[in-house]
């Protein structure tokens, strides 16, 4: 059993998540991630998502390549460049092994166009970060690394998800993995740290935080839109 990912209380994170609203709550349980639990989303859906996923890893990497030119802490960037590292040199090779088990070759998944929604999302997350400071991009990061670690963390303890038989079982154990945990919960201390430097202890009572919580509240809402991408090629 892994060390589930939990997001602590009175914590800036906890914060932004409560200011989204119902919109995580959208996110993290969307019909998407239900049919994963349950093993009956089209295989299309996730072929669909697992080639858009590709390109989003690629913007992913640049974004926190961004992380390490937007940080003013040694740590931070030599946190960020060893995230970059393992993004290129590891993650994309391990994604075409996957998406070559769902039959989908490495020159379709590299030449498929990115979809809309996919653009969106990955330009949105690059342009906080160029027009904004190391805060503004760690926030548009966070909806994605933290509400993986969540949907990840739940459907794994969940005794409703199915196990046996499940082809979607192996991305479940992806990321309820000790390694995606341990990984979101560092990003998760990271934006703790950032904020607090720059924001000071209490974050939100700080004047930038409402445009802060707005720009995590669209990514979550964009984040939304990805599911929703992968469903409508289902």
């Amino acid at each position: 059993m892994s060390q589930l990912y939990t997001v602590q209380t009175d914590t800036a994170l906890a914060r932004l998540i409560e200011d989204a609203g119902e919109d995580w709550a959208k996110f993290t349980r969307h019909r998407f991630v239900e049919d994963l639990k349950a093993g009956t989303l089209e295989p299309a859906a996730f072929r669909y998502y697992l080639i858009q996923d590709y390109r989003f890893l690629v913007h992913f990497a640049r974004a926190w390549a961004l992380v390490a030119v937007k940080s003013e802490d040694v740590e931070d960037i030599k946190s960020a460049a060893s995230l970059v590292h393992t993004l290129i040199d590891d993650e994309l090779e391990l994604h075409i092994e996957t998406c070559a088990g769902w039959g989908l070759a490495e020159d379709q998944v590299k030449t498929t166009p990115e979809d809309p929604a996919n653009a969106a999302y990955t330009r949105f997350v690059l342009e906080r970060g160029l027009a904004g400071d190391l805060a503004d991009l760690l926030v548009a990061l966070m909806p994605c690394v933290v509400g993986y670690a969540e949907i990840g963390a739940r459907l794994d303890r969940d005794p409703a998800t199915r196990r046996e038989g499940n082809p979607y079982d192996a991305w479940i154990r992806t990321y309820a993995g000790d390694d995606y945990q341990a990984g979101a919960a560092a990003a998760a201390a990271q934006l703790e740290r950032v904020l607090g430097r720059r924001l000071g202890e209490a974050p939100w009572t700080h004047p930038r935080w409402s445009e802060l919580a707005a720009s995590f509240r669209t990514a979550t809402r964009l984040e939304i839109g990805f599911w929703e991408m992968g469903l409508a090629a289902g």
